[in-house]
């Protein structure tokens, strides 16, 4: 299946279990999150219902009924000043990457962050040496702003971030821009 045959939607509580379960194997296995541990559904539940709380979307991609990849927009800071500042978060299954998937989970949240309050996108990527992350990010209009050396340590070595940013803007009048997703 390709990302043409997926339904992109917002999480629902029953789809906790399999976010939990895509995010453990990133934990346990990659340097791609600086998590150590990996986060109970109940977590999860809190977080959707923060999100929620904030008017930020969390989605999941969808496919023969069946979470296969998720995106959320984060708080970047919690200080005041920062409100109108997201990182975003976006996670595959390991046996889904390579299909479009991630490039639908993103657009779909960046069309969805672009009918709230946001104005700025950061995403935060660990530098792994492959360039998946770094290049789905450029194709929508990511720009690199800055490189945090060695700050993580997992699975025995040192870890970089990079930092991206995309400005969501508004109209003068204070509309929300039309956002343009790359297909």
């Amino acid at each position: 299946m390709t990302a043409l045959e997926s339904v992109i939607r917002p999480a629902v509580p029953a789809d906790l279990n399999a976010v939990a379960e895509i995010f453990t194997h990133y934990v346990r296995h990659t340097v791609i999150t600086f998590e150590e541990t990996p986060p109970p559904p109940a977590v999860w539940q809190r977080r959707l219902d923060d999100l929620t709380a904030h008017g930020l979307p969390f989605m999941v991609a969808e496919l023969s009924g069946d979470v296969v990849g998720y995106a959320y927009a984060a708080p970047w800071r919690s200080k005041p000043a920062y409100r109108h500042t997201v990182e975003n978060s976006v996670y595959l299954a390991p046996d889904r990457t390579g299909q479009g998937l991630g490039t639908a989970l993103l657009g779909a949240l960046l069309t969805a962050c672009g009918r709230t309050h946001v104005r700025q996108m950061i995403a935060v990527i660990a530098d792994t040496g492959t360039d998946a992350s770094l290049a789905l990010h450029r194709r929508f209009g990511f720009t690199e702003v800055g490189r945090l050396t060695a700050v993580g340590y997992k699975h025995g070595r040192w870890i970089d971030t990079v930092l991206m940013q995309r400005s969501l803007g508004r109209a003068p009048d204070g509309e929300h821009p039309q956002l343009t997703v790359p297909l």
